[in-house]
């Protein structure tokens, strides 16, 4: 199942010619990968103060056309595979079907006090 969830691009986002900031699609991947856990029925909050919380292990990314100033993108999310302690997502952002930038991102679910990684939600396990 795939999750949309959509971004404007602002003047925030952009460089001196109205093009988004390279480093900007990381953002906007993140703000969609929190909506989908969210979508999920998981409470981040409550995850945290239980001492688990997602870090990013790995990023592959594709930068393939530029979005522009006032650009209404469309990032898409989609569950690639999840073992105990690590997902992988696919995510892309697109510009009326259109994809500008791809990424595969791979998550560990990590345990606050001891830094190790710890079995995954079994909500994000498929």
């Amino acid at each position: 199942m795939t999750h949309a969830f959509p971004v404007t691009v602002y003047y925030e986002d952009t460089d001196m010619g109205g093009i988004v900031y390279h480093a900007n699609y990381l953002k906007f991947i993140e703000r969609a990968r929190s909506d989908w856990v969210r979508a999920r029925g998981i409470d981040q909050n409550a995850l945290r103060d239980g001492g688990l919380v997602f870090a990013v292990r790995r990023i592959e990314a594709e930068f393939l056309a530029p979005a522009r100033l006032d650009d209404r993108l469309d990032v898409q999310t989609e569950l690639n595979s999840a073992s105990g302690a690590r997902i992988t997502l696919h995510q892309s952002v697109q510009l009326e079907a259109s994809p500008l930038f791809r990424a595969t991102v791979e998550l560990a679910a990590i345990d606050i006090a001891s830094g190790r990684p710890v079995r995954l939600p079994k909500e994000l396990r498929g």
